[in-house]
């Protein structure tokens, strides 16, 4: 898949790159230290992901996000930042974010997530995702959707920014029973990605929070 980096410190950046490219499954087609020519950037290199720093110089990710999503919304965007204030977490997922990692995550999970989100994944760093759970405490509207047991569980480990593959180990079950079982709550909460169905979970109360 084709990936595009913005990062603003070079160092971190360049290390992006060679850790990234390395991976037999990702190409790097670009790599940016601001937003400043984000939609020329989108427009021509056509990444099947961003990878997206928040504070940067000129533009910053906040703005980046927003004007690939009105280029294209299937590009997926993960924000990778060292930010893990309200504001910034709300902003991001407001502008249209599909995952919010923070820059202390390993490796090897960077990777997953970058592979997980093209597949309607929703990856969120677990400090984060307890964030976005507690900023909806006591919303009056609950409904389950009729939903099973098992599809709440699921849901609720999605909500919580797990991968598809972590959700497989959790719950003892394969890549395949994981999205048989996504398609299914998809279909009843009548959304089409991973970050529809963690939008409407929590609007509606359907996880635990």
């Amino acid at each position: 898949m084709r990936l595009v980096i913005y990062e603003d410190k070079d160092m971190l950046r360049e290390s992006l790159k060679m850790m990234l490219s390395a991976m037999p499954d990702i190409e790097i087609a670009g790599d940016f230290n601001n937003c400043e020519t984000v939609e020329q950037d989108i427009l021509q290199l056509k990444p099947d992901v961003v990878l997206m720093d928040i504070d940067m110089p000129v533009k910053d990710g906040i703005y980046g996000v927003e004007k690939i999503k009105s280029i294209n919304p299937e590009i997926n965007v993960i924000m990778h930042t060292v930010f893990d204030d309200d504001s910034k977490i709300f902003r991001s997922i407001e502008a249209g974010a599909d995952g919010y990692l923070l820059k202390n995550t390993p490796a090897a999970k960077l990777h997953e997530a970058i592979i997980d989100v093209t597949l309607g994944s929703s990856p969120i760093s677990p400090g984060v995702a307890r964030k976005v759970l507690n900023a909806f405490h006591n919303k009056p509207s609950k409904q389950n959707f009729d939903l099973t047991k098992r599809e709440k569980q699921l849901l609720q480990l999605l909500v919580e920014g797990y991968t598809y593959k972590r959700i497989s180990r959790e719950c003892f079950i394969s890549m395949d029973t994981v999205r048989s079982h996504l398609k299914n709550i998809y279909t009843k909460l009548q959304v089409n990605t991973g970050k529809e169905a963690i939008a409407k979970a929590l609007k509606h109360r359907i996880v635990t929070d």
